[in-house]
Formats: C-alpha cells, structure tokens, sequence
C-alpha cells in the first residue's frame, strides 16, 4: 500500500466513522472477515476498510468519501456477482434488504441487498411471483446483469420487468430512473451492470402465478447423446410456458445423495412449466422418450416457491468455483460430442448445462435494455468447483484443464458472445453486449461517472 494509499484509507475511515449511521471496520475488527467476504472463496477481498450501509445516506456518504480521497469503491450485497477483488472501500449493502410489494401494481420494492428468496417470499400470499432465478441470489445485480430465470421464457429478462431504480451517482446525487426520468440512465441500468451508480432501490413487476410443475429428473448417463440430439430437435418448438436445460454430471459419492445415482455419472432434464401436470408430460414427452426410465424421477407439481427451491437448493456454502459460458446459434454435432466426453471421460470433467433460451427474452420491447445477443438459442455453461483444496495450485490447474480444454472444443462453434450474469472473466465484459450497445453504454458512463469512480468487476469505462 502506498503512502498516499494510506493516507486515503484514513481519510475515508475518519470521515465514515464520523458521518456513517452503519458499522466501519478495519483489518483485525472482530466483524471484518465475516462483512469482506464473497461467496466465491476465489475472489479473497482484504480491503482497507469495510462500511455496512443501513440506507441511502450511508451510501451516499461512502460514494464521496471514496471519490474524495482517490480511493476503489467496490460495491458488495451477496457477493455472487464480484469478480475482482476489493482493493480500496468495500461498501456493503447486506443490511439494507428490504421489501414491499404493492399487490394491485403487482410491483415489489426492493432493498440493494435482498434475495430473490426475500421477493418470492413476501409476493407468494397475493399468488405473485418475480422473475427471479436461484433463491439465494441477489436481486440487484442479477437484474442489473440481465438476469434469466424460471419464468424468463414466458415473460423476459428481469431486466425487462424493471420500472424504476434509485441510485446515487458518481456526484453523490440521489436520483431516479426511470421511462420518463433519466432515460438513457434507465436504459443503461438494464443490463448494463454497476458501472453507473449504487442502486439503492429497485421497483421490479411481478406476475400472476399459481402452481407449477417443475423439478429436476435423473437418467442413465447412456443416453446422454440421445437426449441432446433429441433436445436440439425439440427445442425449436418448445412453448414460452417451459423452461428447461439437459445436464451432464458426476454425482458425489456422499450421503443425502439418492442411492440409486449415489457416485455415478448421471444425465439430467431441468424443467419449469407454468401449468400442470398432464400438459408438461405431453410437451416434455419426446425428451423423455430419449432420456428412457428415470434413476430419480424430481418432477412434481409444486408452489413457485418450492420450485426455486427443488431446482437450484435454497442456499450454498461460499466455494471456489469455475465457470466458463459460451453461446450457440446451433448445436452441430461436434458440439453435443464434445460434452460426454469432457463430463464423463477419465478424469472426469466439469459438470455441464445445455440451456435452451429464447421465448420473451428473444421478443424485446422496443425500448430494452442492452441484455446482448437476445437471439441466440443455445448455451452450455462448464461448472467445476475446485473443492477444500482451491488454494493448492495443482487442484486448481487439474480442475482448469478440464474446464479450459472442453471450452477451446467447443470454441470454433460458439459466437464469442456472453452473458453479464454468467461471465466470470472481467476480460471479456464487452462480449455480453453488442458493439453498438457496448458503444452506448460507454457514451452513458461517461454522461454519468465521466472520473469513472465506478469499476465494478464487469467494467465498462467512459468513452
């Protein structure tokens, strides 16, 4: 650290703790390495000093102390969206997590810091529900990310159903955006990332839902081409009222693991359906056909709820983890051969997800935000979690060549575009968004952060 680094650190220090409703805290505080930390245990923040924000005062407050001495502001709620490691201010906006919901908009105000679990939760009563995806995730940067979920196929990205957002910009201005206030400010926020303010509210509209059948099932990892094959097929005509993906993994050897897959390598359908039963078994009926009698049979009717819960876990322990995004305008062969091969073969490789897109995200209205390459089908997303030992250089190089050499097989078919949500490579920010949309939003960050006091992982700088 620098000596004119240092004398910033206790600059801000002193003027937070003089003028900060919120707790400060510093290395060797007994609360800083709970309040540092981000669930991916790959991104290790050791900030000079952590703020906890409790309102919009507070982060106002951090916004210029931080642009004031020259200080990095990086802004953390759950941390699932942090790619770079804090090096300045780590401002936090876990406390400020609340939510109300205003049944007859069928709109939900939500705080920085909730979870989708939180939204879900507090619409369920009046049969509401967002266009969340994980529980555990955090609404703010899912939704400014883009964000695809469980009804995305049917309604769009979250970003599309953003009404409103308070921020308070690179000036310390609290201000409103929204179709009629701020609009390229509006238009920037959906998709476009933390790179033009700290949001400090989000209006978000909710949509009518009762139960669905949704779930996830397990099949021998046999007929794992079949089912791709099948899957490429079937798609094409897949209704907006389903969401899927076929998944290809190796289950751990563990207690709580179904005996009947317990340590096998397994295929899997994910499937989401607004409706019942009999209509979801007859349009999913040519993918199960492939996919043959299941070893866990996951599908059921449930409440929205339940269904984040059945697909995704309601929580997971911070972990190191790696993920590696491409997207397909069409799944030659070489593509659907590749994925055994790098799941299954010796050793085995990441575990692996073909999505199936389009619907409403592929529909946008004609004032969306920059959420890129809405036409594109297809993605398969690589997950490797590096286990317990993430910090011995062999783990992690023996997990990355699994990662890395399925990803340069697949490289020679895929766009080169991304997914804000999905990208863990700061390096290729700009291929979630087209050029034109890419231009744009840095003609807006330079309207709106010109000293770019704002960096967020994902960083797009002023024109």
């Amino acid at each position: 650290m620098t000596q004119a680094t240092t004398v910033g650190t206790e600059s801000v220090a002193r003027t937070l703790r003089d003028g900060f409703a919120g707790p400060v805290h510093r290395p060797g505080d007994a609360a800083y390495d709970v309040t540092r930390s981000g669930w991916n245990l790959l991104v290790e923040h050791r900030p000079p000093v952590v703020a906890e924000a409790t309102g919009p005062g507070d982060v106002r407050a951090a916004v210029l102390a931080a642009r004031d001495s020259g200080l990095p502001l990086t802004v953390q709620a759950t941390g699932h969206g942090t790619y770079a490691p804090a090096g300045g201010l780590l401002l936090t906006t876990g406390r400020m997590a609340g939510v109300r919901v205003d049944p007859y908009r069928r709109v939900a105000r939500v705080g920085p810091g909730a979870r989708w679990s939180d939204v879900v939760g507090a619409a369920a009563p009046y049969g509401l529900a967002p266009l969340s995806g994980t529980p555990f995730v955090g609404v703010t940067g899912y939704t400014l990310g883009g964000g695809t979920g469980w009804l995305s196929r049917k309604y769009g990205y979250a970003a599309d159903s953003l009404l409103r957002a308070e921020l308070v910009t690179a000036d310390g201005e609290h201000v409103t955006a929204d179709a009629d206030h701020h609009a390229d400010l509006f238009w920037a926020l959906r998709g476009g990332g933390g790179n033009f303010g700290v949001v400090t509210a989000l209006e978000i509209r909710l949509y009518d839902v009762g139960r669905v059948y949704a779930g996830v099932s397990l099949y021998d990892a046999g007929r794992a081409a079949g089912t791709l094959a099948r899957y490429r097929e079937w798609a094409a005509g897949e209704p907006d009222e389903l969401n899927t993906a076929v998944l290809l993994m190796r289950m751990p050897d563990a207690p709580g693991v179904p005996e009947p897959v317990r340590g096998r390598p397994v295929l899997g359908i994910r499937m989401f359906h607004l409706g019942g039963y009999e209509q979801a078994e007859r349009r999913l009926e040519p993918l199960l056909d492939a996919a043959g009698a299941p070893l866990v049979d996951g599908f059921r009717a449930m409440t929205f709820a339940e269904a984040g819960t059945a697909i995704a876990g309601s929580s997971a322990p911070p972990m190191a983890v790696r993920q590696h995004l491409d997207l397909f305008r069409e799944l030659p062969d070489a593509v659907l051969g590749a994925l055994p091969d790098a799941v299954f073969g010796d050793p085995p490789g990441p575990a692996v997800e073909v999505r199936h897109w389009g619907g409403a995200m592929a529909r946008p209205a004609p004032d969306a935000g920059p959420v890129g390459h809405r036409d594109v089908p297809f993605s398969v997303i690589a997950t490797a979690p590096y286990g317990p030992g993430y910090g011995d250089p062999g783990v992690r190089a023996r997990v990355d060549a699994g990662v890395d050499g399925l990803a340069r097989r697949l490289r020679p078919y895929a766009t080169g575009g991304s997914f804000l949500n999905f990208l863990s490579d700061p390096a290729r920010t700009a291929t979630a968004y087209t050029p034109e949309d890419h231009a744009r939003l840095a003609r807006v960050k330079k309207t709106w952060d010109a000293d770019d006091v704002f960096r967020p992982g994902h960083h797009i700088p002023p024109l």
